[in-house]
């Protein structure tokens, strides 16, 4: 095996990546400053799929194992650095990333990780950094089980 550089062909550094079980041709990336992107033939193309529906700088991609059309975006790059770029919380699409819902958390400003429950896609784990340089109550572990309409900080 030989590595190859299968794009898309842009600058900047990426933090999220996706794949789904089963479909070796279907993958999703998340840009630092250049949103969510998706490609369905294992990288020969990829189409940005978030241009003007959330902030482009993405920091957690998280597929829902139950539903692979269900897609979790955290914004906000979580490598913490001198030139880091804030997100204004979580996205969801349930239609493979061509619409995007706002779940909230916008305060959280760096989301590093999602997982969601393999079982139920309505119960979701996000890892916050919040405000980059000092304690603050948008750092943690937030936690839904219903649906994203309330989020708990579950470790803080």
């Amino acid at each position: 095996m030989h590595w190859r550089n299968i794009g898309p062909f842009r600058a900047g550094r990426t933090l999220a990546a996706a794949g789904v079980p089963g479909n070796a041709d279907l993958f999703y990336f998340g840009s630092v400053d250049g949103g969510v992107w998706k490609t369905t033939n294992a990288g020969n193309t990829w189409e940005q799929i978030s241009d003007g529906q959330m902030s482009p700088s993405i920091g957690a991609l998280a597929i829902a194992p139950s539903n692979p059309n269900i897609i979790y975006a955290g914004t906000g790059e979580a490598d913490m650095r001198s030139d880091i770029m804030n997100g204004d919380g979580v996205y969801k699409s349930t239609d493979g990333g061509a619409h995007w819902t706002h779940l909230g958390l916008e305060n959280t400003r760096h989301i590093g990780k999602i997982l969601v429950d393999p079982n139920d896609p309505d119960r979701v784990l996000v890892a916050a950094v919040g405000h980059a340089y000092g304690s603050n109550e948008e750092r943690g572990v937030f936690r839904t089980t219903d649906g994203e309409q309330t989020w708990q900080n579950v470790l803080h």
